[in-house]
């Protein structure tokens, strides 16, 4: 038996096997099961979404010898000759090739006469908008005054270009785009069907292909399966659609996490080895980055690696980087060429950072630039408080005598010192430098945090080894405890980040094992020590402020108040480097 496309085998002969449409299945049942008929239906919509199908379905309801009825048996004559696509009384005529008047009226003389075989005489016109004018207007009449034995299918995927006079005798439904989802879900149930393998990336890959439409998507699925070899896996669909795994991105956004313009540039190398359309892959980083905000607001939401990311990367970060993907997809055609657009996008993402963000990276050149990087702090200061009305405070030294309190008549006598640009900040005690750790043999090093920080762990990877504190050095192991609330933070990918790492620094390959640690241990981690030196930095900071001589007469004279959240220790952008 020869070969049946997809597509074609598993083409829907009942309301009930339709995917989605839902909106339109119910109305037709509603009036074939109470009888209440109109004689003409448009159905609108792009390609692939259902519209021929649920015509055909219909017209085997109309027809069935059981019927008419919303759930056609498909074992009478009617029903099966309309699913073999030879019954005599469903006439389908494509409208793109019969355009003309003449066509159109060879069609009313047809429709006087009585069907021949079922109970109604069905006229399904595809593309009816191909029709030409005199076409049309031939067409009015009878859609108008139909014989009672005569319904019309009109099926259109572009209903502007109807008559006004064509739509308003007819009743509309507008068939919807399909969710890549419920495309998905039927593409897994044609593959259990069919006993055909795959994964869960690939089946999502092809469903977002087919940009709505399940035809579409089955056809892809087909074509898949082919180049496959009669499997479905991610790596080939990828090659199939010069697409880019989702892992490559992954390995994108945590690059860019880390703040590593060269690994940046070397990952972008090996991306363009596999001739991917670049705006597909700033698409899918786009995608991810909007899963990981998610993943930040509902935290139980995504598998470990999108989570990671959720807890390691700033909500600004997010934000902006989502951003220059949207804005670098669009700018894509006026690049000079699309890897040169694609590659000035993460370059973007990679020199800027959101003002007073505190997780900014800070480019790794001269000390100078550095301190260029630094935005004002009005920027990152919050919006002054609604009550009390707020006057801005003029700028001015600390050091300068009081000003003069205001008069009574003012318009404003309150005022709310909302941001630290009105003052300047006594600079924190310098804190010692941190010594590199002694050469190691196979005692422990006597401190973890200098091995991270010695290793250069940013990103997701060193968040795993924030959290975590260093139990043994055991030869080629690394024994490592870490909290339960934490142990999602070792997924695969990044154990192996650290491995390597570590490697590097301890001079011969190691493997890491993590062990659970308790409360006590989890006190003493890089990341809690570094959170309780925050803490005691941002207190320190939000006391030399609320001393100041010039904050305090401003309370004093208008009695304002220091938002606590506008104040930034001095070294806090720097501290970010290493977060």
């Amino acid at each position: 038996m020869s070969y049946q496309a997809l597509a074609r085998k598993w083409r829907p002969r009942r309301f009930s096997e339709l995917v989605g449409q839902e909106h339109v299945v119910r109305a037709l049942t509603h009036a074939l099961d109470s009888g209440r008929l109109h004689h003409a239906f448009l159905f609108t919509g792009t390609r692939g979404v259902g519209k021929t199908t649920i015509a055909r379905i219909f017209a085997k309801s109309l027809n069935c010898d059981k019927g008419p009825t919303s759930n056609p048996c498909g074992e009478c004559g009617a029903c099966a000759e309309i699913d073999a696509g030879r019954f005599v009384d469903l006439l389908e005529i494509d409208a793109a090739s019969n355009t003309g008047v003449d066509n159109v009226r060879d069609l009313i003389e047809n429709a006087q006469y009585a069907p021949t075989r079922g109970r109604y005489k069905v006229y399904l016109i595809d593309e009816v908008h191909m029709l030409s004018k005199p076409a049309f207007n031939a067409l009015l009449k009878i859609l108008e005054e139909p014989p009672q034995h005569v319904k019309f299918l009109l099926a259109t995927t572009d209903p502007q270009k109807l008559l006004v006079t064509v739509l308003s005798r007819c009743i509309k439904f507008n068939l919807k785009r399909l969710s890549p989802e419920q495309i998905a879900g039927q593409m897994r149930h044609i593959l259990d069907a069919e006993q055909v393998s795959s994964d869960a990336e690939a089946i999502e890959t092809l469903a977002v292909a087919a940009d709505g439409s399940l035809r579409d998507g089955l056809s892809l699925l087909d074509q898949a399966i082919a180049f496959g070899g009669g499997a479905l896996h991610s790596a080939e669909v990828h090659s199939m659609l010069g697409t880019v795994e989702r892992a490559k991105v992954q390995v994108l956004l945590d690059v860019l996490a880390r703040g590593d313009g060269k690994a940046l540039l070397d990952e972008i190398e090996h991306i363009a080895g596999f001739a991917p359309d670049f705006a597909q892959v700033l698409d899918e980083l786009a995608a991810l980055l909007h899963r990981v905000q998610l993943a930040q607001l509902v935290p139980d939401i995504g598998d470990a690696a999108l989570r990671t990311f959720a807890e390691t990367l700033p909500s600004q970060d997010v934000q902006l980087w989502y951003q220059i993907a949207v804005t670098g997809r669009r700018d894509l055609p006026l690049a000079p060429t699309p890897r040169v657009g694609f590659e000035m996008a993460l370059l973007r993402m990679l020199a800027f950072a959101p003002a007073g963000a505190q997780g900014a990276r800070v480019p790794a050149r001269e000390g100078a630039a550095s301190e260029t990087r630094r935005s004002s702090p009005v920027a990152s200061s919050p919006m002054p408080s609604r009550d009390p009305p707020a006057m801005a405070a003029p700028s001015r030294d600390p050091s300068a005598p009081p000003a003069p309190r205001a008069s009574s008549s003012s318009s404003a006598s309150r005022a709310v010192a909302s941001s630290p640009a009105n003052f300047s900040e006594p600079s924190p005690p310098q804190r010692a430098p941190v010594s590199p750790p002694p050469a190691v043999d196979e005692n422990p090093p006597s401190d973890w945090a200098a091995l991270i920080e010695r290793a250069q762990l940013r990103g997701p990877v060193g968040q795993l080894a924030q959290q975590a504190t260093l139990v043994a050095i055991e030869d080629r192991l690394v024994r490592l405890a870490i909290a339960p609330a934490h142990e999602h933070l070792a997924d695969g990918l990044f154990v192996e980040q650290l491995e390597k790492r570590l490697g590097g620094v301890l001079g011969r390959d190691v493997r890491v094992k993590f062990e659970r640690a308790d409360a006590s241990a989890q006190a003493h981690t890089p990341a809690q020590q570094r959170a309780r030196a925050d803490s005691a930095r941002q207190s320190a900071a939000e006391d030399a402020v609320r001393d100041d001589p010039f904050v305090r007469s401003m309370i004093e004279t208008f009695d304002a108040r220091v938002i606590p959240d506008s104040v930034r220790p001095m070294d806090a952008r720097n501290d970010g480097e290493s977060r």
